[in-house]
């Protein structure tokens, strides 16, 4: 059911919209002007960690700046900026859209640990969230989670455009190279990434405790990002033959892979990139 809010709403009267699901369809398929220029312009500033939402920096002469402007991380739901935290508070809902997911893991990161102490270990995946953070958000992904060894993105319509697809493959080969693929002396941190087209819902949702909300994707598509990613060999981008029609990338040259996803009774094409 439609979340309904006041009919008096200012900013639903400015989007034309009667509820909080109306409002997430039109921003997340077509964008919101102010949403989508402040989400790029916070991108540009230096300093990690970020808002979720709007990409607003909290610390370093970035996060000065958002507080000069009154903003600041939120106390109640970190992953926020105080702004956004109401934001998707008081607009809880979303819609089923289009868009590209990326998931980017480390891979032998097991291994890797056993090699160094927690230390050094901790440095080695801080400097690998830094970098996967800096191009995606330069690329207008929304960061939906940093969770052990793997960062996840989303590509959505009304911030990445209607080019979200060649967006996410051209963030996954660029992902390789910052990592040092490509490079003489070879990757710093060995990493795979999955790259998927496909509906999801998307926007606020709210814990069981209605205390705090999230802005993430659900459904079956985002999973099969995730075990294509997973899949992904070190140095590799496996993209979907949904993302390479979405992308028009041209396959004639790319090698092909029939994988065998857990929960999918069908094999699922792939296309694998490199850094190039």
């Amino acid at each position: 059911m439609p979340n309904p809010l006041p009919p008096k709403d200012p900013y639903l009267r400015y989007l034309k919209v009667n509820s909080a699901d109306e409002l997430w369809q039109k921003v997340l398929t077509e964008g919101e002007p102010i949403d989508k220029h402040l989400h790029h312009l916070f991108g540009l500033l230096p300093s990690n960690p970020r808002c979720k939402y709007c990409h607003g920096p909290f610390t370093g002469i970035g996060g000065a700046f958002m507080r000069f402007l009154g903003v600041r991380q939120s106390a109640k739901n970190p992953k926020f900026c105080n702004a956004c935290d109401l934001f998707t508070g008081k607009y809880r809902g979303g819609a089923e859209v289009e868009l590209t997911m990326l998931f980017v893991d480390v891979r032998g990161s097991t291994t890797l640990a056993e090699k160094m102490n927690a230390t050094e270990f901790s440095h080695l995946m801080n400097r690998f969230y830094d970098a996967a953070i800096n191009v995606l958000v330069h690329a207008d992904a929304f960061i939906d989670k940093l969770v052990g060894d793997e960062v996840t993105a989303l590509f959505i319509p009304g911030f990445a455009g209607k080019a979200h697809a060649r967006r996410a493959v051209d963030a996954g080969q660029a992902l390789l190279r910052v990592t040092g693929y490509g490079e003489p002396g070879g990757p710093w941190v060995p990493i795979g990434v999955g790259v998927h087209t496909g509906s999801a819902y998307v926007g606020s949702i709210v814990g069981a405790s209605g205390a705090s909300s999230d802005f993430t994707a659900l459904g079956d598509n985002v999973n099969i990002t995730a075990r294509l990613a997973s899949k992904a060999g070190s140095g590799e981008v496996l993209i979907s033959d949904a993302t390479c029609n979405a992308a028009r990338i041209e396959t004639g040259g790319l090698e092909k892979r029939e994988l065998e996803l857990k929960g999918k009774s069908e094999p699922v094409s792939v296309r694998v990139l490199h850094a190039g």
